[in-house]
């Protein structure tokens, strides 16, 4: 994992595509939760265990997440401290995240936001939706968004986006742009049906910035180049 800023409570990694943030209780992959262990063991009981499926699911470190095919910028707590501060930051949406991601077509808007909420699709747990039809709790969502670039790759049009999402829903960018029928480039969940370019081997999605506040209560701007894979 290449640390992108550290101090005595807070570390800010640049998370790779392909690994997941923590386990899910099934698989035995190895996750950045363990990378953590490893590296920083008196943290180990830091932070909140979650339940999935009914076992309990140990989380060091992790205060918020990134899908195990999304890459950038991830901030990990070294103290409990450190952990709710960041979580209070996070539910009163104080926090600021930048993404960039590469969708399918030409997004008509030069600016836009989607403000849309999000429950879970009928047809598949694993899913959420902004459509019409979704189920369960209904959670309110805003996602800002910038086109950066009109392209085409292998004579098909994309668009290169800055998205600002306003709110930290899960698959909130990829449940948005789906919304916008521009949905994410290579997303096997919410466009399995749609080519994915030869160039581009993974989910097109990428954390480049977060700005937070220390522990000393400074303002902190961390960034992740774009990965040479989605650079276009």
């Amino acid at each position: 994992m290449k640390i992108l800023h550290e101090d005595k409570a807070i570390l800010a990694i640049d998370k790779p595509a392909g690994i997941s943030v923590h386990s899910d209780g099934k698989r035995k992959e190895k996750t950045v939760a363990d990378w953590f262990v490893k590296k920083y063991p008196k943290s180990k009981d830091v932070g909140e265990p979650m339940m999935i499926d009914g076992k309990e699911i140990k989380r060091p470190g992790i205060v918020h997440r990134l899908d195990k095919d999304t890459s950038g910028v991830l901030l990990l707590a070294k103290t409990q401290k450190a952990y709710e501060l960041l979580k209070r930051q996070f539910a009163e949406r104080e926090v600021k995240k930048v993404y960039n991601a590469l969708v399918y077509g030409y997004v008509k808007n030069d600016f836009g936001t989607v403000n849309a909420e999000i429950g879970r699709s009928k047809n598949d747990p694993r899913l959420r939706t902004a459509m019409r039809g979704k189920r369960g709790k209904l959670r309110e969502a805003v996602t800002e968004y910038k086109v950066l670039k009109r392209l085409e790759i292998e004579g098909e049009k994309y668009t290169w986006l800055e998205v600002r999402p306003k709110t930290g829903r899960t698959h909130q960018i990829r449940v948005h742009m789906k919304f916008l029928n521009h949905p994410v480039v290579c997303d096997k969940l919410y466009a399995p049906s749609k080519l994915c370019p030869k160039s581009v081997k993974r989910l097109a999605l990428h954390a480049s910035s977060i700005e937070f506040k220390n522990i000393s209560k400074k303002i902190v701007r961390i960034e992740s180049p774009t990965p040479k894979d989605l650079k276009f």
